[in-house]
């Protein structure tokens, strides 16, 4: 698993979704992409551990941070608390738990048991290529044990399949939709990445039958399993096309805003073209937009748009 630092802010509101987390005091030091994490972690709690068969309802999406603790990335760390004041911490594994893993959830639980005072529980969701994973680990006078959850005995590619016939007749159902997003967990011969990408495309074609809010819950929840387990290169494939989604325009404004922000130093007006043009020729240096599309977000031809580029200082 990869081990970036949690993101240790403070709960705020999800563009376009009408729910609030957590507060920070501003905007440009919390950018969409961490808002659309903390977002799929709070409608994960919510809508998805119930068809994990975690019986407790969430309270709240709860603190990761614990001191003197490597803490894991966010995708592969989320805590809530129940209704009964007990946490649950939520593990995603791709691989089988090994007796590393089962040391440094148990050293977790131990810090954040001391520092908020609550009894913790964990929950392993391991993907269906672990096979006979580990849940319990001896430590002298006890044994620490986790719960592990596997979704072997579904299969992404009946689910897929079915998801994609009914919609051709009508708006799926919610639970439809909410097992969608747990394919990329499931048993199947489809790659994961293929998973993902149907997945957008079904919730896309649901725009109409679901409010901007549930759809950019439900896409939340996918862009972070994407970012969880798949490869740079199958990512950069999946975001070429999650432009056209609601989530990936969100994104996609956020960054010529920060392009903007950047140039302001340079002059207001100065700053907005540079920013502007800067982020559209990183966007084709990532391939997310060819050289083309970005000249047409301008109303330029290419050669025009190579051109500007040149006057700005951007490409020589």
């Amino acid at each position: 698993m990869s081990k970036r630092n949690t993101d240790r802010r403070q709960p705020v509101n999800v563009p376009g979704t009408g729910q609030t987390h957590e507060k920070t005091s501003a905007k440009e030091n919390y950018p969409v992409e961490d808002r659309v994490l903390k977002d799929a972690a709070w409608f994960l709690g919510k809508e998805l551990l119930p068809l994990l068969g975690v019986r407790e309802k969430m309270r709240r999406a709860a603190p990761t941070e614990a001191v003197y603790l490597e803490i894991s990335d966010f995708l592969a760390d989320f805590n809530y608390e129940m209704e009964d004041s007990r946490w649950r911490h939520l593990e995603f594994e791709s691989d089988s738990v090994s007796e590393e893993d089962l040391r440094r959830f148990h050293a977790y639980e131990a810090v954040v048991s001391y520092r908020h005072k609550v009894r913790v529980s964990t929950y392993v969701l391991c993907t269906s290529k672990a096979k006979v994973p580990k849940n319990h680990l001896s430590q002298g006078l006890y044994t620490y044990r986790v719960r592990v959850i596997r979704l072997k005995d579904y299969n992404a590619d009946k689910i897929i399949r079915r998801v994609e016939k009914k919609q051709r007749k009508r708006g799926l159902r919610r639970r439809e939709l909410l097992e969608l997003l747990l394919t990329p967990l499931m048993e199947g011969e489809t790659p994961q990445a293929e998973r993902i990408r149907k997945g957008f495309e079904i919730l896309q074609r649901e725009r109409g039958n679901l409010d901007n809010g549930e759809l950019i819950h439900m896409q939340s929840v996918l862009y972070a399993l994407m970012t969880k387990f798949l490869t740079p290169e199958e990512i950069k494939e999946i975001k070429e096309m999650m432009f056209m989604t609601l989530m990936g325009q969100l994104l996609m404004e956020d960054g010529i805003e920060k392009g903007m922000k950047a140039g302001l130093e340079q002059g207001r007006e100065q700053g907005r073209e540079q920013g502007e043009f800067k982020t559209l020729r990183e966007l084709v240096a990532d391939g997310v937009l060819t050289a083309a599309e970005a000249a047409a977000r301008k109303k330029m031809t290419e050669a025009e748009f190579q051109k500007k580029l040149g006057e700005l200082g951007i490409v020589k």
